[in-house]
């Protein structure tokens, strides 16, 4: 039973992460809380575990007296000298109780604690699998998908969590034993336990990802400055190099145009525009309205972050794009309000 029992722990250990001196102590307090109920309650129930031996011992330890004033904590000299053949009144007798008989209730109570300390270390484990990945991209296992809902429940480490529907990819199917990309966006302590919301829609995905995949940005010789993005569809990217020797977009885009694709290909096909920044709202904005041609950007004397901008009249629809997409995005990569006019209205 012993052999089995430590078996059992290092099984737990490897599939688990959950530290076998944390199970054992658990194990110890719930088999001591559980057994101390038949010996009066009292602090004399002793449970040793030695793993490196594969042994268990659990005791009670009973008082010698003259006179029992309680039963199951204490034992006349008689009886004491049973166990104990040196027992003397005034001393303690240690009887050595044998797991394997104790009692339904005990079993039953010890079986509850192990359970709720196992539950305990997997929290705790998720808790430091989150904090150690905010804000950062992770490679997650899709483990169920929930038909009502659309839920997914995946596996980032040795931690679980839901991807909602809402955080998904417009369009996207997972299935289990998908391998995907998630953005740990944030995470939020409730009644102890940490909660991550994971994301395959926020910006901060596809900003990581090109910090993972451009070794210009991870060195810090380009600049991510911001990211407009509208899941499953497009997004903006603008970028800035500080070195005069390194093309800021074409490290982005990389090599026969691998490295984007490499994204795109994570992100569903979704379409990706690199802008070049400029400190310059004119130039800035002008290339955030890619791939329209802009013809003119005119900023506000009042110091309102706003401007109006004049393309050419065959390139109004494309400057504002699908639903105003083009315009949208780039309006939230710059920070500025745009007002589109077409060359003929700007002439009239």
């Amino acid at each position: 039973m012993n052999k089995e029992f430590f078996e059992a722990i290092k099984l737990l250990e490897e599939e688990k992460g959950i530290s076998s001196e944390y199970m054992y102590e658990k194990i110890k307090a719930a088999i001591i809380s559980a057994t101390r109920n038949s010996y009066g309650n009292r602090d004399n129930v002793v449970c040793e575990i030695d793993p490196e031996n594969q042994t268990m011992n659990v005791y009670v330890r009973i008082a010698v007296v003259d006179e029992i004033e309680e039963p199951l904590a204490e034992m006349t000299l008689e009886e004491a000298r049973n166990y104990d053949a040196n027992a003397q009144v005034g001393g303690f007798v240690e009887i050595t109780l044998e797991p394997k008989k104790f009692g339904r209730i005990v079993a039953q109570t010890a079986k509850s604690v192990i359970r709720q300390g196992i539950r305990e270390a997997e929290r705790e484990l998720a808790t430091k699998e989150f904090q150690n990945r905010h804000q950062e991209v992770v490679t997650a296992t899709v483990n169920i998908v929930y038909p009502e809902t659309g839920d997914a429940s995946i596996e980032i480490g040795r931690a679980n969590a839901i991807l909602p529907k809402a955080d998904q990819i417009p369009g996207e199917t997972l299935v289990p034993g998908q391998l995907i990309k998630v953005y740990v966006a944030s995470i939020k302590e409730e009644n102890g336990t940490s909660y991550a919301n994971i994301s395959r829609k926020h910006p901060g995905l596809v900003k990581r990802l090109f910090e993972t995949e451009v070794p210009e940005i991870y060195d810090g010789i380009v600049e991510i400055i911001s990211v407009s993005r509208e899941a499953g569809s497009r997004t903006k990217i603008a970028v800035n190099s500080h070195d005069e020797n390194v093309d800021a977009v074409g490290a982005c885009i990389g090599p026969r145009g691998q490295r984007v694709s490499n994204i795109v290909e994570i992100l569903c096909g979704e379409k990706i525009d690199i802008v070049r920044y400029s400190e310059e709202p004119e130039k800035f904005i002008a290339a955030a309205l890619a791939p329209a041609e802009v013809l003119s950007v005119m900023v506000e004397e009042s110091g309102a972050k706003a401007c109006r901008v004049i393309v050419p009249d065959s390139q109004l629809s494309l400057a504002i794009g699908n639903k105003g997409q083009n315009v949208r995005l780039a309006a939230k990569l710059t920070g500025w309000k745009i007002d589109i006019k077409p060359l003929s209205q700007a002439n009239a």
